[in-house]
């Protein structure tokens, strides 16, 4: 065996390690809990230059994979990481990797798919890869995390397949234990060889051209190779296992039981549950009962044969399952147990079973009771009808079926109506062909009813409530909020409550505003109808942590489509809901969890993105910016933007808010970060109403203009930049905005921009 040292990690943890010891070229990655630790991490190692890894941060998970698909077919060693539905966003891409024999490797923490959102783990993402064309190999200990990292690649470069490692989110993923890792990085490098590329990509005497067009039978013989690769990755996966276990002392087998020798009844699970399983086996077997349990590490290719010969003496078979098929018979991994029992002859009674979704525990009384639901003779399911399926630790809930139930009214507040939010505090009237706002002060705006209500979880300081208080005290029709996943959604929409006193609706980062469209076009129609009453409604989507990135493309489609509605973005400067990553919309040199600060890195490495001026492009009849630190301009913006909204098109409104947590300086004081950010000039206040810009205020008209490093010291993520090492970091970034901020005075001061 080669030396080795502990480690006390968690499966992320193992897996950066794994990945920073083979000597990846390129990892395409988009931040999604539960698996961000591994770029995390990996970033960190890059700041303390123990990896030349190259991190690609995407804009997406769609993009991050087709940044690994690119750096593959360029003949590089690529990895990914990604969870739930980050894996259903890039899911046409995995089909594009396999079909054209591109290997990889793909780490996926398994986690819940939405809706509704939950980011607990099951096994509902890794299900939909089970068409992809991918091995997949399965990890139940952190341990495994780490040898299957290496053990995917030498298979994937072997085979010619994209390979994924699972484990389970948030148990395998974060839980720490102690792991065991080669000592020297040359030990995984000589166990993987030479990666060997049969067709280079980059011989410009051979030109080659990769993703053909192809019909019948080109794409049939095309599937044909795909399977005979599978089947040569079921043929070499354990003399892989066997030379891996040669140097490590782990021995890895594609079907892994305990207490199956002589067990009556078998619970056969993924993941982490194994292990505590394995205790309830003790147990039970201490009482006289004869079970075990079966685990497989490898999803694809399935190992039918193998998992027949395990199960062969039992008399009952349990599959719990952390997915189900809603109505196929139950989760994909139970139907694939019984195709796999039935195929080699078994007459073994088999029982499913889902449990543990939306990351439910699984305790060892827990499996207890599993082994006792297979012995029993009738397994009840819904209606304490017999099944073999059967759902565990679940309230079915009541079924609203027209006229059979009444709906009660559980709100703890009256909903706002419009003849409670009519004040009459603003006015927004046309002159010459321009729209004006009256009134809407601060002293008249203050009668206005809060829609969002106090109760919400925002984190001491968060400028999200305060934003969207200004924002909403400026419109005084009534609203239709739809809220982007992100920290305004998760901290005032937590089931079975609610901080919102209008309609509401959640859809995911990447589609939000075109689902806004979908739903206010459906308004107009009922309207057109007369199937609703016909009144001036504000459909308003609230984006932020980063929602612009993912979401930019949704968002310029509907603003290019012309939809009645506002888009409205709080811009915190990162992807704050899962920890604060790097985002497109944060500062230059800003240190983040994956732009962090070291003798190789000095934090984000390229400059934010000019949301207001893309939207612009867009030709939306109204575009502006608004600010906390200046009340009046930002309820009269609202205002403004709620009017084009509901009669002209597509409306943009963006402020600057706060996030004391990540920004790292102190809540009472973010009124001052914010009017520094204003004064200077790195988020400068203006408009562009129907194509033509105004600058609302000028910093250096008022003698209050400041330089760029005097906001940046105000804040711990960018403080470090005021070193003298950093001088011409800080330099081209004061270039930057001052370029940023003289085009908008001189399109402010030009008859036509």
């Amino acid at each position: 065996m080669e030396k080795q040292i502990m480690e006390y990690a968690s499966g992320n943890e193992m897996a950066a390690i794994a990945i920073r010891q083979i000597g990846y070229d390129v990892m395409g990655y988009y931040p999604i809990t539960p698996s961000t630790q591994i770029a995390e991490n990996l970033d960190i190692m890059k700041a303390e230059g123990k990896t030349d890894l190259m991190m690609i941060p995407a804009e997406g998970e769609h993009s991050a994979a087709g940044i690994c698909y690119g750096a593959s077919v360029g003949g590089g060693r690529v990895v990914n990481a990604t969870s739930a539905n980050g894996l259903l966003y890039a899911i046409e891409q995995f089909p594009v990797q396999s079909g054209t024999r591109y290997p990889m490797v793909m780490n996926l923490a398994c986690r819940t798919v939405s809706g509704p959102l939950s980011i607990k783990g099951d096994h509902s993402d890794v299900m939909y890869l089970l068409s992809a064309g991918w091995p997949i190999l399965f990890a139940h200990t952190a341990q495994q995390v780490y040898d299957f990292n290496i053990i995917a690649l030498r298979l994937a470069e072997q085979v010619r397949l994209p390979v994924a490692v699972a484990f389970d989110g948030f148990f395998t993923s974060h839980q720490k234990r102690k792991c065991h890792r080669f000592a020297e990085d040359e030990t995984v490098r000589n166990f993987l060889g030479e990666k060997k590329e049969p067709y280079p990509f980059f011989d410009f005497e051979h030109p080659i051209t990769v993703g053909s067009y192809m019909n019948e039978p080109d794409i049939m013989n095309n599937r044909y190779q795909l399977r005979l690769a599978m089947d040569e990755a079921q043929k070499v996966l354990p003399q892989i296992c066997r030379e891996f276990a040669s140097i490590s002392g782990r021995s890895h087998q594609a079907v892994e039981g305990y207490g199956t020798e002589d067990a009556q009844v078998l619970l056969v699970l993924l993941g982490s549950s194994y292990e505590t399983a394995i205790e309830a086996v003790d147990r039970m077997r201490k009482q006289g009962g004869k079970v075990g349990v079966v685990t497989l590490n490898t999803l694809r290719p399935f190992p039918a044969k193998e998992l027949a010969e395990i199960c062969q003496a039992a008399e009952t078979i349990l599959v719990a399952d952390r997915q189900d098929t809603y109505g196929g018979g139950g989760g994909s991994f139970s139907i694939e147990v019984r195709a796999a029992m039935q195929r080699y002859g078994s007459t073994v009674r088999i029982k499913s079973l889902v449990y543990g979704m939306g990351g439910q525990d699984f305790f060892v009384e827990d499996a207890m009771k599993m082994f006792q639901m297979a012995a029993d003779k009738e397994m009840y399911g819904f209606g304490n009808i017999p099944d073999d399926l059967g759902y565990y630790h679940v309230e079915p809930g009541q079924n609203w079926e027209a006229g059979s139930a009444k709906k009660e009214d559980h709100n703890f507040f009256a909903p706002l109506t419009e003849d409670k939010t009519k004040i009459g505090a603003t006015q927004v009237i046309e002159e010459e062909g321009k729209l004006t706002v009256k009134g809407g002060t601060i002293n008249a705006t203050a009668q206005m009813p809060k829609r969002l209500a106090p109760g919400h979880g925002a984190c001491p300081g968060c400028g999200i409530p305060v934003n969207l208080n200004l924002l909403l005290r400026g419109i005084e029709n009534p609203v239709v909020l739809l809220f982007q996943t992100g920290c305004a959604m998760i901290v005032t929409t937590g089931y079975p409550k609610t901080s919102l006193k209008v309609p509401y609706v959640h859809n995911l980062f990447q589609n939000g505003a075109a689902t806004l469209s979908g739903l206010a076009e459906m308004c107009y129609r009922k309207q057109e109808k007369g199937e609703m009453p016909k009144g001036e409604i504000v459909f308003i989507m609230v984006s932020g942590d980063g929602g612009l990135d993912i979401g930019m493309g949704s968002a310029l489609g509907t603003a290019m489509r012309g939809h009645r509605l506002l888009i409205f973005e709080y811009d915190n400067g990162g992807y704050m809901n899962t920890g604060y990553q790097l985002s497109y919309s944060t500062p230059k040199g800003a240190r983040s969890s994956t732009s962090h600060i070291g003798e190789h890195q000095f934090g984000k490495t390229f400059f934010h993105k000019d949301m207001p001026q893309l939207m612009a492009a867009a030709n939306i009849p109204y575009v502006a910016t608004a600010a906390e630190s200046n009340p009046a301009d930002f309820i009269k913006k609202a205002a403004k933007a709620a009017e084009y909204a509901m009669h002209h098109g597509t409306a943009y409104l963006k402020a600057i808010s706060a996030c004391p947590l990540n920004w790292n300086d102190r809540p009472d004081t973010e009124r001052s970060v914010i009017e520094a950010a204003v004064n200077s000039c790195y988020f400068p206040l203006y408009e562009v109403e129907q194509g033509k810009t105004k600058l609302n205020y000028d910093p250096e008209k008022t003698n209050k203009k400041i330089p760029i490093e005097e906001w940046l010291g105000l804040m711990g993520r960018t403080k470090h930049l005021l070193k003298e090492e950093y001088r011409e970091v800080v330099a081209g970034i004061q270039e930057e905005v001052d370029r940023r901020f003289v085009r908008l005075k001189e399109k402010s001061e030009h008859p036509l921009l």
